[in-house]
């Protein structure tokens, strides 16, 4: 890697952690990035997902208090999360690279979708919660969180939007603590694939691509924890849907 490839997968990281601990949609900053460089997209994806797990951790960390009583909702759900991502991962590592390819662009199509309609989703569930609707931890959130888990180990761009939607809707909870559970399980998902993908598949992983994105994620975790819902929501969504057009663009011409 050149000195700008190196400056940039670090940016592009510290970028994702903060956005995954805020809205939860880093993938679309940190896969366009390596696909730039030249990167072949399976291994991106699979040395991306390891390299955002440490800033899964440091943005769940940051959250630690609104986990607080909700013992019981994680560990209901986490064994759903961890499931989804072994088989999305194993979907990725055996499915031909052409249908990554050919996939990925359709994923990353739903995610912005997820990502622009996210303050309407958000109104609605925050109206909901008002109402007293919403409950506890049901067979309708089992499958969603084991479905968002498949997803995440498969891909995982917007996998925040996802699981904030779900639980969201069939929880009885704040949306700060809501979001503090999908932090925690999205760092259950990304840590499970990336076991996954080391164990099954390790000449796909990059490590100069772990390292960077590594380090930048762990940082940009604890910025988004710390001051992440001061950063304009607005401003966010529109770097993901740029870098997610751009994605889609370049892998659909190649």
């Amino acid at each position: 890697m050149s000195p700008w490839e190196v400056v940039a997968v670090f940016v592009a990281g510290l970028a994702a952690g903060t956005i995954n601990t805020v809205v939860g949609s880093g993938t679309l900053i940190t896969f366009p990035t390596l696909l730039a460089f030249g990167v072949p997209p399976v291994s991106a994806n699979v040395s991306n997902n390891i390299g955002l797990v440490f800033g899964t951790v440091t943005g769940t960390w940051g959250y630690r208090r609104e986990l607080e009583g909700q013992r019981s909702t994680l560990l209901r759900l986490a064994p759903m999360s961890l499931i989804g991502s072994i088989a999305g991962a194993l979907l990725l590592l055996r499915l031909p690279a052409s249908a990554f390819t050919a996939i990925v662009p359709v994923l990353i199509g739903i995610s912005l979708v997820l990502v622009l309609v996210q303050p309407r989703l958000s109104g609605t569930l925050a109206a909901r919660r008002r109402n007293g609707e919403g409950g506890q931890v049901g067979v309708a959130a089992a499958i969603g969180v084991l479905l968002a888990g498949a997803y995440g180990g498969y891909f995982g761009a917007a996998q925040g939007v996802l699981l904030v939607g779900l639980l969201g809707s069939l929880l009885a909870e704040s949306l700060q603590r809501v979001n503090a559970t999908k932090n925690f399980l999205s760092a259950v998902v990304n840590s499970v694939a990336a076991v996954t993908f080391l164990v099954v598949r390790p000449q796909a992983v990059n490590w100069w691509v772990v390292l960077l994105i590594a380090v930048g994620s762990v940082l940009g975790g604890l910025l988004g924890a710390r001051i992440g819902r001061r950063l304009p929501p607005a401003g966010l969504r529109a770097v993901i849907v740029a870098v997610g057009v751009i994605a889609i663009v370049r892998l659909v011409t190649t």
